[in-house]
């Protein structure tokens, strides 16, 4: 039985995983982990709090795309929506490569290898030609590149593989989200993801590192083609958001559980020179599939249960989220560098470096939302396109 035309509920994950995101990156300019840019003052305690969505966010916001783009399949042909999906995303990947992502490079040369750093005029020139070998013993950065980018890279290419699984398979996937409906009936829901991502992690991590470079990345990409296709196929389900829903309280236990396992071994483990038994790391391998799935679950029950309503601010926030996520880590790597500099205490630093993020990001999408020509290359779609998608449809 298909759900309501319009799951509001998604939107609002949509927009609430988008900002914490940012955070994320905020985050990453003060946690001891290697960034493009970093605080002179590492704050450790951070972990395992950055651990709290790492495991699960982006497959979310994978999972989120998948239904985003099933609604749209569900109103065109095959070639209208690949054509809408590639007018929306490779404009802003374009833009990214050469224009906002430039100085993400720019000031992690600064700061890592600065007797290599020229002029910014003579940089550009050579990240745009990939002609400046920056190098940090065997670490080089290559350019041109998407850094935080790479996300929309990936939803652009799998959306393309979607299409043509459309135009080859169309009636394999019908036949696919009825076996989701029946395959995935009570617990089923939970444990069966749980060992499927659990067994794509330990035969896959270890000789396929999570890169973000989109040729060889192989467990990102099943991982985060899973949840896009899962993300499809269940977008209209009744039956599977209902599941959700009588899960979320069971999943939202085991996410607890799993969190918190998982945070203790990498915090044990966190030094650079540290080795779990072989056996304890095969068995975290589940432990963090548990923890991504049973996530997933109970913010998709939670959020159907509590926030499946329209509202002006969700209205105004949708559209926003693609020019925020477009200007976001530029604005923490070049405002992180020249905050530190200024030596305020860290409190009052972070919460600069993330009211300057946001405000930067705000100030951004008000500005080109307003003119026509710039929309595209945000990802914003053209003026009255959104009152034409909802005119009434004759009989």
């Amino acid at each position: 039985m298909p759900a309501a035309a319009r799951r509001h509920d998604l939107d609002w994950i949509r927009v609430i995983a988008f900002f914490l995101l940012i955070l994320y990156h905020v985050g990453m300019f003060y946690v001891p982990w290697d960034w493009h840019v970093k605080s002179p003052h590492p704050v450790p305690a951070l972990e395992p709090i950055m651990q709290l969505t790492s495991p699960w966010r982006l497959s979310l916001l994978f999972l989120v795309s998948g239904a985003a783009t099933r609604f749209m399949a569900d109103k065109m042909a095959v070639g209208a929506l690949t054509r809408a999906r590639v007018a929306r995303l490779l404009p802003p990947l374009l833009l990214a490569i050469f224009v906002i992502v430039p100085p993400q490079s720019f000031f992690e040369i600064v700061e890592k290898v600065p007797d290599q750093a020229p002029p910014f005029a003579a940089f550009y020139l050579k990240y745009v030609t990939g002609s400046g070998h920056w190098c940090r013993g065997t670490d080089c950065l290559m350019t041109p590149t998407y850094n935080h980018m790479w996300f929309v890279a990936y939803l652009l290419a799998y959306t393309l593989a979607l299409s043509l699984m459309l135009t080859t398979m169309a009636a394999g996937l019908k036949r696919l989200e009825r076996a989701l409906e029946t395959g995935l009936r009570g617990w089923r829901l939970l444990v069966l993801p749980i060992l499927a991502l659990g067994l794509m992690r330990y035969a896959l991590l270890d000789r396929f590192p999570m890169t973000h470079w989109i040729v060889n990345d192989w467990y990102d990409h099943a991982l985060s083609f899973s949840a896009f296709l899962f993300g499809y196929l269940a977008a209209k389900s009744e039956t599977l958001r209902q599941a959700f829903l009588r899960l979320r309280r069971p999943a939202l236990l085991i996410a607890v559980l799993s969190y918190a396992t998982v945070a203790t071994y990498f915090w044990i483990y966190r030094a650079d020179d540290a080795t779990p038994p072989d056996a304890l790391r095969a068995v975290m391998r589940f432990v963090y599939a548990a923890d991504q799935w049973a996530a997933i679950a109970a913010v998709l029950g939670f959020g159907a249960r509590h926030l499946n309503h329209d509202s002006p601010a969700l209205r105004y926030l949708v559209p926003a989220v693609f020019p925020f996520y477009l200007v976001h880590q530029t604005a923490t790597v070049v405002l992180g560098h020249y905050l530190a500099k200024v030596g305020l205490p860290q409190g009052l630093e972070a919460a600069l470096l993330v009211a300057g993020t946001f405000g930067t990001c705000l100030g951004v999408y008000e500005g080109v939302r307003r003119v026509t020509m710039l929309r595209p290359w945000f990802g914003l779609k053209p003026r009255g396109a959104g009152r034409m998608a909802v005119r009434p449809q004759t009989a």
